[in-house]
């Protein structure tokens, strides 16, 4: 990557890893790393556009159906793909289709953007990581290949200790806290070849471990408020996604739009954001 390089424009594809949950915002919206990272390009940069996409419980077919033709279509400077790990976490998954599926979205985003942004995704330590790692570490095998072979950059996160740590992880123990999304939002920003902010590789401080009954009461309000209705959504066929949009996508006039900064003028990330223009879908 070109060092201190500049970049006018950034779309986020994926699902809630890019969404941004559980990095809660007082309004009841969500933030992410997705945000953090357009926030901080766009004080570099006057004129600076972003949309995020990306969509809670989304699978990587649904993504290359709902939202790579949108981001091809808003010709961005750099694109962020992030999916495929919800199928790898469904008790049957057919690896081959994601493959495909994945391989289809990397095809047609790589040649409509300056900068693919493909990424190995962490997971939080424990048995569940130990039962999915194989399909996981298949697909970010393909990653590698496809950033590879199309020119993409790759962050790789999977291997980060820091992020593996349970205290990196929301209570659902899916999605990431705030700390998690800024440290993600900072390896992507270094990836891409500006100058380090800090190291967000580095490991927590060492904590007295939580006590037995302490840990079985988490256990059991994970299962209640997280486990069961997941399990309930797949023997459904639900999905947390059903009915909603992108954040920067608008379901009545079927199209996507710019945000940019509300006050260009104003030092460091960006506070607020304001509506532009429309791309619409190809």
């Amino acid at each position: 990557m070109e060092t201190n390089a500049s970049y006018n424009s950034l779309v986020a594809v994926g699902d809630s890893f890019t969404e941004g949950m559980s990095d809660l915002l007082p309004d009841g919206s969500y933030r992410g790393w997705a945000d953090v990272l357009a926030g901080r390009l766009a004080a570099r940069t006057p004129g600076f556009r972003y949309a995020n996409l990306a969509v809670r419980g989304k699978l990587i077919g649904q993504i290359v159906e709902e939202q790579v033709d949108v981001a091809v279509a808003m010709r961005a400077d750099v694109v962020t793909l992030v999916g495929g790990l919800n199928d790898t976490l469904r008790p049957k998954c057919d690896m081959s289709m994601v493959r495909g599926r994945l391989e289809e979205a990397v095809e047609r985003l790589a040649p409509s953007c300056n900068t693919l942004v493909l990424m190995r995704s962490p997971g939080r330590s424990g048995p569940v990581m130990e039962r999915f790692r194989p399909r996981m570490e298949e697909l970010f095998a393909l990653v590698d290949d496809l950033a590879a072979r199309h020119g993409a950059v790759v962050v790789d996160l999977y291997g980060a200790p820091a992020l593996g740590d349970p205290r990196m992880w929301d209570v659902d123990r899916l999605h990431l806290t705030a700390d998690g999304h800024t440290r993600v939002a900072e390896a992507v920003w270094q990836t891409l070849g500006l100058p380090p902010e800090n190291d967000w590789r580095t490991p927590l401080p060492t904590a007295v471990p939580p006590r037995w009954a302490s840990r079985r009461a988490d256990d059991l309000r994970f299962a209640r408020e997280h486990l069961m209705p997941w399990i309930g959504r797949r023997l459904t066929g639900r999905s947390s996604g059903d009915g909603r949009t992108g954040a920067q996508y608008s379901a009545e006039l079927g199209r996507a739009f710019w945000v940019t900064p509300e006050d260009n003028g104003t030092p460091g990330p960006v506070a607020t954001w304001r509506r532009i223009d429309s791309a619409p879908l190809s």
